[in-house]
């Protein structure tokens, strides 16, 4: 594949992220924005807080079933040390979504779902873990950072580790981190959304 099919896969990976299915599940259920309660966040776990664990689950499944698909077509027609990028720009289009005014989720169980396609052993031990924190400390982001640490190492452990695939592996965990800056100010003055 030329450079020009490498930046159409990895422009793809962008545009699927930008589909956020909780927006369009609030919508369809008549249920407003997602975005314009609790954590601003248009993410699962937000979905959760206003819709329940049913349509929570459904859009963690919607989620990572798009980015397991969206990592299954990376490599197959990326190199292996480019399919940390597409990762990185799946989860850029989930925070800024291109067709939801570039206000969209912080990228995580999309970041799980594209890791289950590259490391699922790791992505198996990263999901027990956010339960195991969030069980000790009820505080999604500290769970979140946790379980993105464990996929970032098994995705460094299972990609050659070129300079590249290690940029792109450490860029996407930082933009997950950087996402969630709102939720850690949040935490350190004592005002953490559960």
């Amino acid at each position: 594949m030329t450079t020009l099919g490498y930046l159409i896969i990895i422009l793809a990976a962008y545009v699927a992220g930008s589909i956020n299915f909780s927006i369009i599940l609030f919508w369809f259920l008549k249920k407003g924005d997602p975005r314009a309660k609790f954590s601003g966040n248009a993410g699962t776990f937000n979905v959760y807080r206003q819709a329940g664990a049913a349509w929570a689950a459904v859009v963690l499944i919607l989620d990572m079933g798009r980015s397991i698909a969206v990592a299954i077509i990376a490599k197959l027609y990326v190199p292996m040390e480019l399919v940390p990028w597409a990762g990185f720009f799946l989860v850029l289009g989930t925070h800024y979504p291109l067709f939801h005014n570039f206000r969209g989720g912080k990228g995580v169980a999309n970041y799980l779902g594209f890791s289950a396609a590259i490391v699922p052993v790791f992505t198996g031990i990263s999901a027990l873990v956010w339960v195991a924190v969030y069980k000790i400390t009820p505080v999604t982001f500290i769970a979140s950072y946790c379980m993105i640490a464990i996929l970032a190492v098994g995705t460094i452990l299972r990609i050659p580790p070129t300079p590249i695939s290690v940029i792109g592996t450490i860029a996407t965990v930082a933009l997950i981190m950087i996402a969630h800056r709102k939720n850690v100010l949040e935490y350190l003055a004592g005002k953490t959304i559960r």
